[in-house]
């Protein structure tokens, strides 16, 4: 089954090795892979742990985050030249508010574009605080858990004790894993 509310817990760990006998033992206590990520920059060792569910590009970057900036940025500008538009009465011209309003939907666009275009250029914001410990070489662990699956992951964590905590915040949004979820099953079955 799939999560409702989730919270994200974040950990650092030095070996891969380690994290994927975390990641195995949580999966086998009833956690589901998508709610599991590992964050490296070891590319090279991750394909040598097949287990361990790599954080999706989509989510190291900050894409989305941008993208819904730029939409309002555009909506803002959109909204302030329909204002000016009808304050000049430019609008009063034959051509009406047609025009005004295919100029405004190509702003509103181009600013979604352009936020965009810059989160893919840009770390995802959640992740960027572990820059430096990842140019060190090591590794972060998240798991996103609904509240009755906190104990199993005490429990896992006592056998794990080179794994750092880094800290707690809301997980990734419920109708995403239980999406992944979704394709996870029918990709299994």
């Amino acid at each position: 089954g799939c999560p409702m509310k989730l919270n994200r817990s974040y950990f650092i760990g030095p070996s891969l090795d380690d994290l994927e006998l975390f990641e195995e033992q949580l999966e086998d206590a009833g956690i589901s892979t998508p709610q599991i990520h590992v964050l490296s920059l070891d590319d090279k060792s991750l394909s040598d742990h097949p287990h361990l569910h790599e954080v999706q590009s989509l989510m190291k970057q900050d894409v989305v985050h941008k993208s819904i900036l730029g939409a309002l940025v555009g909506i803002g500008l959109a909204s302030s030249m329909l204002m000016m538009a009808f304050s000049f009465e430019l609008v009063s011209t034959s051509a009406g508010w047609m025009p005004f309003v295919l100029l405004s939907v190509v702003i509103l666009g181009f600013s979604t574009w352009m936020g965009g275009f810059i989160g893919i250029q840009t770390p995802n914001y959640k992740l960027a605080r572990f820059e430096k410990i990842l140019a060190q070489g090591k590794h972060v662990f998240f798991v996103d858990l609904e509240l009755g699956q906190a104990q199993i992951l005490e429990k896992i964590l006592k056998l794990h004790p080179n794994l750092e905590r880094a800290g707690t915040e809301d997980g990734s949004p419920h109708w995403l894993v239980s999406l992944q979820c979704k394709v996870g099953m029918i990709r299994h079955s």
